[in-house]
């Protein structure tokens, strides 16, 4: 790739890395654990796509293994959560 792709492949890493950084208010900040672990799914997706591209402004196809574990560790954490948090006391059926 040209200079250019590899500086705005960057440049957009750095814009999710901000934007996860402001999610990162609701992980704090949230009122229940359910607003907590989606928070935090949505950061874990965003370091995903921050591996994916870093691995292409920089020409380092290695980095995709390590955003592909890290998306199936994600996806297997949101799981364990939602199994050990579920309560059928406070599940309200419409």
């Amino acid at each position: 790739m040209t200079d250019i792709a590899n500086a705005a492949m960057i440049l957009g890493a750095a814009v999710v890395v901000v934007l996860a950084i402001a999610v990162l208010y609701r992980v704090v900040a949230g009122p229940t654990t359910h607003d907590r672990v989606v928070a935090i799914n949505v950061i874990g997706t965003s370091i995903v796509i921050i591996l994916a591209l870093i691995a292409a402004g920089l020409d380092r196809p290695e980095y995709l293994d390590i955003a592909i574990v890290y998306a199936i560790l994600n996806f297997v954490l949101s799981l364990a959560v939602g199994r050990f948090s579920y309560r059928t006391e406070e599940v309200n059926w419409r």
